[in-house]
């Protein structure tokens, strides 16, 4: 009866120890996902992209971009970028997390060399135990126990725990998922740095035809100062269109200024970004002036979304959430933990490393959370709010990513039409300036008309640049909308 209750505590000490895991509340189901359109829609009549199978986002930017100094400066940055060295560092941060998960599925083996000393008092369990055994006839000498007792180990001892649940399984999952987002976010760092450099590059070129442009106009209009003055000493200008003229003039040599000034910040920028100091940038004299950049292949949204590293980030860690919660569920369960050992273990130094005193033996044992629940539950909260942020980052880069190469199709459509309608302007505006010198020349038109032809065919010609330099960001943009930039 006596060992049938033993027994008996000990089999409900294993059922509790068992059943205090089990009541593992299953995560709550995620929102359901937005179905993706099954192409980009253009609004109106859109011509700046074309749907094709193919999209231009799979192009390496080295065939994407022709210009030879301007892919030798990406190539620069992306050497030396410093943004670039933090990605990869985090890559390989997650990488070694990945091999300490895989190695938790091995045991933990460690070389142990150790002595110690015990004197056990004559009235003790030991004590009286190692006395008496002492005066058995079955005994050599050499095996009877000192007092005090030598306890001198070496050998190996480890500790296993076997992955009953799946939690290292889920842990090791996570952290691939993890090692992949990281991977996904240096190829989006990538990206951004292709597409900035680009944007950068083709900014600095229209500065420089900007440029042209203001001292072109400022020669034009210093010798339209010199007709005023000279009509003024014969009586047939006053003193007020000379200063008007004048007035005009250092209003175009400020923009002058101001343009070197910004040539100077774009390259420094550009020189921050390929952590370097105060470098001439090299680039094609007027590099987009007659490019006229053709329709880019989009291909379709499925593919597309799923080409950009951002939207790939944001799906591994998801992933990443979800193989957390199955660990934390996995630890609310027992843990069976395995502990071998082999080597030499003795009392008698003399017999140390002799054959007799090799000992082997494995202990293993179950446990299951019980006065720590409370801080399981804590994680397991904490990894459901962050598989539920996760997901709402995934749908979130996804309707991002659409909307943004919708936006960018369009507008690059419209900004086509815009410098169509721009250089119409320009042209008209040309003609007029040389007119009203005339009308003013021969008395049939006044300063003023002459002033605002002149101001006019400048900012027209200025803002034609900027509308070409638009069209050409526009494409650099696309480009990395459809997930361009980091093969």
């Amino acid at each position: 009866m006596h060992k049938r209750s033993f027994k008996l505590i000990g089999y409900t000490g294993i059922l509790l120890l068992v059943l205090a895991g089990c009541r593992v509340a299953a995560p709550p189901p995620l929102p359901e996902e937005k179905k993706i359109p099954d192409e980009f829609l253009p609004k109106a009549d859109s011509s700046a992209s074309r749907i094709d199978s193919t999209s231009a986002g799979n192009f390496h930017w080295n065939i994407f971009y022709t210009d030879s100094l301007l892919k030798n400066l990406i190539d620069t940055v992306l050497k030396h970028n410093q943004d670039q060295v933090i990605a990869l560092q985090r890559v390989e941060i997650m990488n070694q997390q990945v091999f300490q998960r895989r190695a938790a599925f091995l045991p933990a083996v460690q070389g142990v060399i150790s002595g110690g000393l015990d004197r056990f008092g004559e009235y003790t369990m030991n004590g009286v135990g190692n006395y008496d055994m002492n005066l058995s006839p079955n005994l050599k000498e050499d095996q009877k126990v000192p007092n005090p007792v030598p306890d001198l180990f070496v050998g190996i001892r480890s500790q296993w725990e076997i992955d009953l649940w799946g939690k290292l399984k889920a842990q090791k999952k996570a952290a691939m998922a993890r090692l992949l987002a990281a991977e996904n976010g240096r190829k989006f760092i990538t990206t951004q740095l292709v597409s900035q450099v680009a944007s950068l590059y083709y900014e600095l070129a229209a500065v420089d035809i900007e440029l042209d442009i203001v001292q072109t106009n400022i020669k034009l209009q210093q010798q339209a100062l010199e007709v005023v003055k000279i009509q003024k000493e014969g009586g047939r200008a006053t003193e007020l269109a000379v200063q008007q003229f004048e007035a005009q003039l250092y209003r175009t040599q400020t923009l002058e200024w101001v343009m070197k000034q910004e040539m100077v910040a774009i390259e420094n920028e550009l020189n921050f970004l390929a952590n370097q100091f105060d470098a001439p940038v090299k680039r094609t004299k007027f590099a987009f002036q007659d490019v006229h950049p053709a329709p880019l292949p989009v291909g379709f949204p499925a593919d597309v979304l799923f080409q950009r590293p951002d939207v790939q980030e944001a799906g591994y860690v998801l992933e990443a959430s979800k193989a957390d919660i199955k660990a934390i569920r996995a630890a609310f369960l027992p843990a069976l933990t395995l502990q071998p050992m082999i080597g030499l273990h003795t009392y008698n130094a003399a017999k140390w490393f002799s054959p007799e005193s090799l000992a082997l033996g494995v202990a293993g044992g179950l446990t299951a959370p019980l006065l720590n629940r409370r801080q399981l539950k804590a994680d397991y909260r904490i990894a459901t709010a962050e598989q539920l942020a996760a997901f709402a980052s995934y749908q979130k880069s996804l309707v991002g990513a659409y909307n943004e190469v919708s936006t960018l199709m369009n507008g690059w459509s419209n900004l086509s039409k815009q410098f169509y309608l721009k250089e119409k302007e320009f042209n008209v505006l040309s003609k007029a300036v040389q007119t009203a010198r005339d009308l003013y020349v021969g008395g049939y038109a006044n300063y003023l008309e002459v002033i605002t032809a002149q101001k006019g065919v400048l900012d027209a010609e200025l803002e034609l640049v900027e509308t070409r330099l638009k069209m050409m960001q526009a494409k650099v943009n696309l480009y990395r909308a459809l997930g361009g930039g980091w093969q």
